[in-house]
């Protein structure tokens, strides 16, 4: 394989290939791996399944020990695709705080930060492009 990445990379059953495509990805193209599900309710209002997660969008923890657990989205860590929430820490053996990091595939998008234009704009496209009926 390749040095550089490549965008046009499909798929490969190997899974040393895959590693290192998620690991060599640019990191406008890793924003579209920190995907989460939309829960019911914003399925149905937006026609799409899943969305990049954003800062400030509460989330519903899936799986691990803090399971059902709602919380607001305080950091977003790029490079290593996961994703800090509000309130959510462990203690250390010193009594220190530090916050836990979740796997986007474990989260579910409950609300939406919609202060960004850019992100109600490709909402609305994408709501359109299911609306359009087949012209056959």
């Amino acid at each position: 394989m390749k040095n550089k990445f490549s965008t046009q990379w499909k798929s490969s059953k190997q899974p040393r290939k895959q590693r290192k495509y998620l690991a060599n990805a640019p990191l406008h193209t890793k924003h579209k791996f920190l995907s989460a599900q939309l829960s019911k309710e914003l399925r149905k209002k937006h026609g799409k399944k899943s969305i990049p997660i954003r800062k400030n969008d509460e989330v519903l923890v899936m799986r691990g020990s803090f399971k059902k657990k709602k919380a607001k989205v305080i950091t977003i860590d790029l490079k290593r695709t996961r994703i800090a929430l509000e309130n959510i820490q462990r203690t250390k053996k010193d009594g220190t705080k530090v916050s836990v990091w979740f796997h986007p595939s474990s989260l579910q998008i409950q609300t939406l930060n919609l202060e960004d234009k850019k992100r109600i704009s490709a909402l609305n496209k994408s709501k359109e492009k299911k609306n359009v009926p087949n012209k056959s």
